[in-house]
C-alpha cells in the first residue's frame, strides 16, 4: 500500500520522518510517499483533504477535523516554545500596524487573534522571510515561528511578546503548535498502524541521532548546525512521542476557544 505523507521542511519534521520515508525501518508493507511543503501550504491543502496523512497547524485542524483524526505521535507541543511577535526597536505598534504572519490557518495566527484582537492588518508570507521583511521596513512587525525564534535578535529585532508564554499563562497548558492528521477514510486498525510506524521512526532517530542529519540539513531553511539542533531539541520532545493527557487537553482547549466539539478527534 502506498500512502502520501505531507510534512514541512522544518528540522523537527524531517528528524521525525527520516527513517520512515528513507527505508531505515520496517514499514510493514506501507510505502510512504513524502510531500514536503511550507506549513501554510499544508494547512491550505488539509482543508481540501488532499493528502492521506499531513502535518498541519492545530488551528487548521479545527477546520478539517471531520475528515481527519489526530495521531498520538509526531506532534509539536511544549511550554515556552511558541511563536514570537517581533519588531524593530524603534517601532511603536498600534491597531493599524502591518504584521507579517506565517499563514492564516497557523496556530501562531490564532494565538495572535486571542492575544491582540485589535491587530487586523495582517499579511501571510513565507515564514522564513518574515525577519527580513520586518528588518527592511516592509512590515511593522512579524510573527515568527520555527528556527527564527533563535535568530531574530542577531538581526537587531526585539520581542514584543512570546505567545507561547501568553498561552501558558492563560491556560497552564503546553502550546499546541502542529500535529499529524490521518484521513478518516482509513480503518481504525490502519490509523493505529500508521501511528505506531511514525513513533517507530521517531524512536529510531532519537536512538541514532546522526542518522537523520543529512536529510534534515537538505531541507532546513536555516543552515547553522547549532540552530538546527536547538530547533530539534525544542520541538521534538515528550509530546512528540506521546500526546498524553496534558497534550490532549491543550488541543481540546483550542477547540473550546473556538466553541467547537472536540469529541472523537484523536486516533
Amino acid at each position: 500500500m502506498k500512502i502520501n505523507l505531507a510534512f514541512s521542511s522544518c528540522p523537527n519534521d524531517t528528524f521525525i520522518f527520516d527513517a520512515l520515508v528513507n527505508n531505515k525501518i520496517d514499514t510493514e508493507g506501507i510505502e510512504f510517499n513524502p510531500i514536503i511543503a511550507d506549513i501554510d501550504k499544508l494547512n491550505i491543502w488539509s482543508s481540501s483533504h488532499r493528502y492521506d496523512i499531513t502535518k498541519l497547524s492545530y488551528y487548521a485542524f479545527t477546520k478539517c477535523y471531520e475528515k481527519y483524526k489526530l495521531l498520538n505521535s509526531g506532534s509539536a507541543l511544549g511550554d515556552a516554545c511558541g511563536p514570537i511577535l517581533i519588531k524593530r526597536p524603534e517601532t511603536v505598534l498600534n491597531p493599524n500596524s502591518s504584521i507579517a504572519i506565517p499563514g492564516e490557518l497557523t496556530t501562531a495566527n490564532l494565538l495572535l487573534k486571542i492575544a491582540y484582537p485589535s491587530f487586523i492588518n495582517k499579511t501571510s508570507v513565507l515564514f522564513s522571510e518574515i525577519e527580513d521583511l520586518v528588518c527592511s521596513g516592509k512590515f511593522d512587525a512579524g510573527l515568527i515561528i520555527h528556527e527564527n525564534r533563535f535568530t531574530f535578535q542577531k538581526k537587531g529585532l526585539v520581542k514584543v511578546e512570546d505567545l507561547g508564554d501568553f498561552w501558558f499563562n492563560k491556560t497552564n497548558l503546553p502550546i499546541p503548535l502542529g500535529g499529524i492528521a490521518v484521513s478518516r477514510n482509513f480503518s481504525e486498525q490502519e490509523q493505529k498502524k500508521i501511528d505506531r510506524l511514525i513513533l517507530k521512526s521517531l524512536k529510531f532517530s532519537l536512538k541514532n541521532k546522526e542518522s537523520p542529519s543529512k536529510y534534515v540539513k537538505a531541507h532546513a531553511q536555516e543552515m547553522d548546525a547549532k540552530v538546527i539542533q536547538s530547533h530539534i531539541n525544542l520541538y521534538v520532545n515528550d509530546f512528540s512521542i506521546d500526546l498524553g493527557m496534558r497534550g490532549r487537553n491543550a488541543i481540546i482547549k483550542v477547540f473550546e476557544e473556538l466553541h467547537l466539539n472536540s469529541k472523537n478527534i484523536f486516533v
